[in-house]
């Protein structure tokens, strides 16, 4: 029993710090080397894919989606796509769609003269699920060496890790003055209803062996 426990639990955090690596805000430092369209046919992979832009018709089966690529500066390249958000999931309220792809379009450089950016974005990239990252925004900095403090992520952190001591410490508080005793007078009452059968057994057998 104890292993199943331990099994729930695995999974259930693994679960949370998936979904938490996912939507939570990451900044990667690079290079916009092109931006361009695509027409997209979201198929099993539609989970990982966000809307249509606000206010277009959302119930084709295919759609153009802005995709910017780059060059990070550790060498790797990263293909982002931009797409909104709206009022749905993840809750960025991204709208500006158009306006991040001309912003990207114009910080495009080359290898010779690079214009590095800081790019926020959320998601994953997988290239056997043709899966991408969401860009958020785009902005230019000086060089790669740029130090970035993710605050949204500290304060996110921290107000979920207060939120889980509290749930914790009073459903603690309830188990020890609710959940126990009642533990407790259930076990007692198996104890002595145990002694009894046990007496009456034992009574039993006296009197047969009495005869």
């Amino acid at each position: 029993m104890s292993y199943i426990k331990w099994v729930f639990i695995i999974l259930f955090w693994g679960f949370v710090g998936s979904v938490l690596h996912y939507t939570l805000p990451q900044h990667d430092i690079a290079r916009i080397t092109d931006t361009e369209v695509r027409r997209i046919d979201p198929g099993e992979n539609r989970l990982f894919w966000a809307q249509a832009d606000v206010g277009s018709d959302g119930t084709l089966a295919n759609r153009d989606v802005f995709f910017i690529s780059a060059v990070r500066d550790s060498g790797g390249v990263m293909v982002y796509r931009n797409e909104d958000t709206g009022w749905g999931w993840p809750p960025y309220f991204k709208f500006d769609t158009s306006n991040l792809q001309a912003e990207a379009a114009d910080l495009r450089s080359t290898a010779a003269d690079p214009q590095w950016v800081v790019i926020k974005h959320y998601g994953w990239r997988n290239e056997f699920f043709t899966i991408f990252p969401n860009a958020i925004s785009v902005r230019a900095v000086e060089s790669p060496d740029v130090r970035i403090i993710p605050y949204t992520n500290i304060i996110i952190l921290t107000l979920l890790a207060l939120f889980v001591w509290a749930v914790w410490v009073r459903w603690r508080r309830f188990r020890m003055a609710r959940i126990d005793p009642v533990l407790e007078d259930v076990g007692d009452g198996f104890a002595d209803a145990s002694d009894a059968v046990s007496e009456s057994t034992g009574r039993i057998r006296r009197f047969f062996g009495g005869k």
